[in-house]
């Protein structure tokens, strides 16, 4: 077993890892759209940003899972992290006006991000899960939620206060160039911890044994599916730009703003269940979290202030990490070891696909319904999906992380 001193200078390297490539995207996404709508004043335009990032994501996910359970994690963390630093100097050219045109060019980019984040959450989520032991699972992941969640807090703020003052190209050196605090994590992770029995399967046969893995697992598969659900429907953040321009009349501060609001409702709720975990009745939270996640949107949309805007997204952060640091804990308890890139990246196809693809149902719905009614539309039905899960879903219902943690103890 190893001491906490050990178990918290890796865990301090994989946070490192976490911090400088959530920035780097944070910051590059929101100068993306800002940049975008500039360029279109076209809500659609910001939906297909978020298709563009969909489709590698979704065609290159399974097989980074795969890659991450095969092969060196500490080598696809790199990738990931150079990709970032490539976008952000190809971006910057843009900005410029170097390269042309700039609208395809940007979607291009995005593109390569989609590649990039999908080799993130799995060699991420592989690390942690190998560094930490399983009992110590939902305090660390906790923790790791709320250092995530500052950077969704410092990211889009300084990405907003960049573009004011220094303009586009230097937000997106600045950002790009960030990924290199993720590289120096990814190195200083120490070897002797990344010893594993790795996957030896034919990329074919490793996608269908962790399919059917995921399948036949109850709780995990509900776990994915309300939280694909969630974000498919309640996610307004990828409106945030037209909300900014045409409803509160503001400029890119605002954005950086009312980003960074629900992180900081998710950095207080995570600070305070890493040390109070939710090891009890942890189901009835995940609900909880969902049901009031959605109702925190319909709050958002109604708003007319920057205050009250940022009040009701700060209180969708709260709630959205109250049932993040439960699943979480639920995919690294539940996951074996030489599978966890590949879950990892499964989930991240619910998650991610449902990011993207809710961009895009954000803003077709936007251009039907009107930007409010459709933001206000999607806080009902994620509501609805959490009602849902509570009559249907008795596994997810009746979960206590503690059962987990002792099932663990005892194969261990």
């Amino acid at each position: 077993m190893e001491n906490s001193k050990t178990i918290q200078r890796d865990f301090t390297a994989v946070l490192a890892y976490r911090v400088g490539t959530t920035l780097s995207y944070q910051m590059m996404m929101v100068a993306v759209g800002w940049h975008l709508f500039n360029l279109t004043n076209d809500v659609i335009s910001l939906g297909l940003l978020g298709l563009a990032e969909l489709i590698p994501y979704f065609f290159c996910s399974l097989f980074a899972g795969h890659l991450v359970d095969t092969y060196s994690r500490r080598g696809i963390a790199t990738i990931a992290c150079v990709l970032h630093v490539l976008m952000g100097i190809f971006l910057m050219y843009v900005a410029q006006g170097v390269l042309q045109p700039p609208e395809m060019l940007i979607y291009f980019s995005v593109a390569f991000l989609g590649i990039g984040r999908s080799l993130l959450r799995p060699a991420y989520q592989s690390i942690f899960g190998q560094v930490i032991p399983r009992s110590l699972t939902p305090k660390y992941s906790a923790y790791a939620s709320s250092a995530f969640q500052v950077c969704v807090v410092s990211g889009p703020a300084l990405g907003g206060l960049l573009i004011a003052s220094l303009g586009l190209q230097w937000t997106y050196l600045i950002s790009g160039l960030l990924a290199l605090i993720g590289q120096y994590g990814v190195l200083t992770v120490h070897l002797k911890n990344l010893k594993r029995d790795k996957n030896t399967a034919r990329f074919w046969d490793s996608l269908i044994e962790s399919i059917q893995y995921v399948k036949n697992h109850q709780l995990i598969l509900s776990a994915m599916t309300i939280d694909m659900l969630a974000v498919l429907f309640g996610g307004a953040v990828s409106m945030l730009p037209a909300f900014v321009k045409d409803i509160l009349h503001q400029g890119p501060e605002t954005l950086g703003i009312l980003r960074a609001a629900p992180a900081v409702g998710a950095i207080i709720t995570g600070i305070y269940f890493a040390r109070n975990p939710i090891l009890k009745n942890s189901g009835k939270y995940i609900l909880i979290g969902v049901a009031g996640f959605g109702l925190s949107i319909i709050g958002f949309s109604f708003s007319q202030t920057i205050w009250l805007s940022s009040f009701f997204l700060f209180l969708s952060g709260c709630f959205d990490s109250l049932s993040v640091v439960v699943r979480v804990a639920i995919f690294q308890l539940t996951s074996p070891d030489h599978m966890r890139g590949r879950i990892s990246s499964i989930n991240g196809i619910f998650v991610g696909s449902s990011n993207e693809l809710g961009a895009l149902e954000s803003g077709v719905a936007a251009s039907l319904m009107g930007l409010a009614p459709s933001i206000a539309f999607g806080g009902f039905i994620t509501v609805l999906v959490a009602i849902g899960f509570y009559q249907y879903a008795p596994r997810l219902r009746n979960l206590h992380v503690k059962d987990l943690i002792e099932e663990q103890k005892k194969n261990d």
